[in-house]
């Protein structure tokens, strides 16, 4: 039976049934052909299951908190913070369409909603300023699928749901390499800014910026707050060394200052530092980045509250909802009901699509566990070499592979369980192995034939799907080369999580030991 499984599904796929349906109907078939159909009731009882999970619960409240921000107009501002920021550089428009992918990963965690939301307002300006209309539709395409590396990220919540992983440290080891891509695509974009005659560079700050004063004093509480909170963040990390906190038997610390009092001195601090450089840029700059300042604070609460400890990521994505209306309703003043009854009617329908490919795959993971696929292929792959470098170069190819034709989240589902304790007894850490595994599916929504941002991409632009699919390949290279980047050198996704201590290792453990430990089998 194991034997059929993935050519069956294949054919199903490639003949244009929905993934859903396939994912049910080839272990469906083969289970009736094999006379088991008794294990039919283990089929349907997890597609309910996989669904029936409070963890997972995050992804309909993310989806629904990036559909507020997109409808409320937070797009817009942010299109217009990213220009102001790299609108001087030589292509600065597909830099802004880069960077505003990074920002919009902090509210959405979508590669699909990336391409449609940034798509259809840059594309259209960049062929207006002179891009042609394919390099605009590839730098969308290869920007959106930093969505789903920056955090919240919706596959990387189905991994630790599958696999029982920290979301926490999942996204946290997320944050550098989704920095890494979007460094990668700007220099992409700076290569090929003489072949393409990419615009001359042009500082892009539209004149008369205005903003209401409830948002004006939003912005002015938020930036201290935060500059005060990064400020107080270093001092709990140097404070021990500076003498002004000492450690107690747990280790927790004792500081000789009240923290209250800290934090107003660096109330203080931030307040000083933004009025100094208040002067040193113009009106319309200072105004268009106050107007980013509360669509920008949804990750840092969502990020915030699960570090600090005070909300789980379910709990988080709630509350990101709720500051998603807030703003849109009383800061900003862009949405109405009837706005909220459309974004939610919208968002029901992605959730629905979303929860029901994790339900079918779960129940595909669980019949084709049935079948000793797992232990079939563990012994397949340790078989073809003892080294784990090799191994991990070829894993690399068969995901990538995989993420062509399959979208992120099953594909998760059903290969993580298998793959997964695979290299963690080689020596790979568990984390680590999660973010290669993330971040290599996730560059698949991108490439052809079947990467699904490809065909989101041809509708915002109207292009050809093949015509995007040749101008992306060298967006596609630089993101191939970051993989391969974090899959050798964990240092690169594992140095915030370590630093921030959500990697579970011993006390007494050194860095490297805990990113990268030893292998649990001999070679």
């Amino acid at each position: 039976m194991l034997i059929w499984f993935l050519p069956l599904f294949l054919i199903l796929i490639m003949i244009g049934l929905p993934v859903v349906f396939a994912l049910l109907a080839a272990p469906f078939g083969l289970l009736v052909v094999d006379d088991q159909a008794r294990q039919l009731s283990v089929l349907y009882r997890n597609l309910y299951n996989g669904m029936d999970s409070f963890p997972l619960m995050a992804l309909p409240f993310f989806m629904l908190a990036g559909e507020i921000m997109n409808r409320g107009g937070i797009t817009i501002r942010l299109v217009e913070f990213s220009q102001a920021i790299m609108g001087h550089l030589r292509g600065g428009l597909a830099h802004v369409n880069i960077l505003s992918s990074i920002l919009f990963a902090g509210l959405s965690g979508s590669a699909v909603a990336d391409t449609s939301a940034l798509g259809s307002t840059l594309v259209p300006a960049m062929e207006k300023n002179g891009y042609t209309r394919k390099f605009a539709a590839a730098v969308t395409a290869a920007s959106s699928v930093i969505g789903p590396i920056i955090p919240p990220s919706g596959i990387m919540i189905i991994y630790a749901y599958v696999m029982g992983e920290s979301v926490a440290a999942l996204f946290l080891a997320g944050i550098v390499p989704g920095i890494l891509v979007g460094l990668g695509l700007m220099a992409v974009v700076r290569l090929l800014a003489d072949r393409y005659d990419l615009p001359k560079a042009e500082r892009i700050v539209r004149s008369d910026q205005t903003m209401s004063v409830t948002e004006h004093w939003v912005s002015f509480v938020l930036l201290r707050i935060n500059i005060a909170g990064l400020l107080m963040a270093v001092y709990s990390g140097l404070s021990v060394r500076l003498g002004l906190a000492t450690l107690d038997d747990n280790g927790d610390k004792l500081h000789s200052v009240n923290l209250w009092i800290v934090f107003a001195v660096t109330l203080l601090i931030a307040h000083g530092l933004l009025m100094y450089y208040r002067g040193k840029v113009s009106h319309d700059f200072r105004i268009v980045c106050k107007k980013a300042v509360a669509p920008l604070q949804t990750p840092i609460i969502i990020l915030g509250g699960i570090l600090v400890g005070v909300m789980t990521p379910t709990e988080a994505s709630a509350i990101a909802v709720f500051y998603a209306l807030i703003v849109s309703f009383f800061v900003l003043r862009s949405m109405s009901i009837r706005d909220l009854i459309a974004v939610l009617q919208r968002s029901a329908l992605a959730t629905s699509a979303v929860l029901l490919l994790v339900g079918a795959a779960v129940a595909f993971k669980t019949v084709v566990s049935l079948s000793y696929a797992p232990q079939i292929l563990t012994d397949i792959i340790l078989g073809l070499s003892e080294n784990p470098l090799i191994l991990l170069f070829l894993i690399n190819i068969l995901l990538f592979i995989v993420g062509m034709f399959l979208d992120a989240g099953p594909a998760i589902i059903i290969l993580g369980p298998i793959l997964g304790p695979i290299f963690v007894e080689l020596g790979v850490h568990p984390v680590h192995f999660a973010i290669i595994m993330s971040v290599n599916l996730t560059v698949g929504l991108a490439t052809p034939p079947m990467g699904l941002v490809l065909f989101v991409a041809s509708t915002v632009s109207r292009e050809k799907v093949e015509t995007i699919a040749r101008a992306i390949l060298p967006f596609l290279a630089v993101e191939i080369a970051v993989i391969f980047l974090i899959t050798y050198f964990p240092q690169i996704s594992m140095t915030v999580p370590y630093l921030a201590d959500f990697l579970g290792c011993p006390p007494d453990a050194g860095y490297m030991a805990c990113i990268s430990p030893e292998p649990q089998i001999a070679n």
